[in-house]
């Protein structure tokens, strides 16, 4: 049974929203992080590696790179090293970020094996969301030489480890969260040495990533790589093993393989020649 108060208080509600008549502006300017909130969309993805975590800001690049090139800084890294990002100054401040690495459209984050991404998760989420809001770069500044510059004292063989690196096995890598990084070629024992960055660190399938990716494509395309060798993780306090990732090639001697000019190389690779 309705009381008569009751009654009276169900024909006296307002039909309409408490907003009718507002206008857009009002409400973002009163409400701002309504608009944060509309003009900004993250999503996540994961990573073959359970520690890191991939999340893309939509509409909006985080690092703008014409060669595809990112930025890796660890926790352990210097204040000056880590101070080149904002960004990752500040995801630092969350209790378990071990690492970032700023793509050009994404932020991959590991964490350490102990903490859990439920709790780290959100934090990361906010901090991301206050970035995107304030307008300013994820990257202060961004080297004008990188590991895939191809130098006047490259030979060959280094220029097309390079542009096979940054054109092929680049975006490939950074699709999963990673990158990778040339970092010498030794031309007496064909050893290509790489640094892995972002969700490739500390992955269990980085000996599978070179073996079948890296190694593969550059010995199909330069006959004069044997192997493929990643630098050595620092490795952490409680942690076991080194973090070095060798590819050996077998001991079975390769076929005669046509040496080609370096364009013909690239051209086969399906890279664009450029002086």
């Amino acid at each position: 049974m309705i009381s008569s108060a009751a009654r009276s208080l169900l024909r006296s509600r307002p039909t309409s929203s408490p907003l009718s008549g507002v206008s857009p502006a009002t409400i973002t300017a009163s409400f701002p992080y309504l608009q944060q909130l509309r003009s900004v969309f993250i999503q996540t993805a994961d990573t073959p590696n359970p520690e890191s975590l991939k999340f893309i800001p939509t509409g909006m690049p985080v690092v703008e790179s014409e060669d595809g090139n990112g930025f890796y800084v660890k926790k352990s890294d210097s204040a000056a090293e880590i101070a080149r990002s904002p960004l990752a100054k500040e995801l630092f401040k969350l209790d378990g970020v071990k690492a970032v690495y700023l793509g050009a459209d994404f932020v991959t984050i590991t964490k350490f094996a102990e903490e859990k991404w439920q709790f780290l998760r959100p934090l990361s989420f906010q901090v991301i969301m206050n970035w995107a809001d304030g307008g300013k770069p994820a990257l202060l500044d961004a080297p004008e030489i990188t590991d895939t510059t191809i130098l006047d004292d490259d030979d060959e063989v280094v220029a097309m480890i390079k542009e096979l690196i940054e054109a092929r096995i680049r975006p490939a890598v950074q699709e999963d969260g990673g990158d990778i990084r040339y970092v010498s070629f030794a031309e007496d024992t064909g050893l290509v040495t790489v640094e892995l960055a972002g969700s490739c660190v500390g992955c269990p399938s980085s000996a599978v990533t070179l073996k079948q990716g890296v190694e593969n494509m550059l010995m199909h395309y330069i006959p004069e790589v044997t192997a493929v060798e990643a630098l050595e993780e620092e490795s952490e306090e409680g942690e076991g093993g080194s973090g070095d990732v060798v590819v050996e090639k077998s001991n079975e001697e390769p076929k005669e393989r046509k040496q080609k000019s370096y364009e013909e190389r690239l051209a086969q690779a399906g890279i664009p020649f450029s002086e």
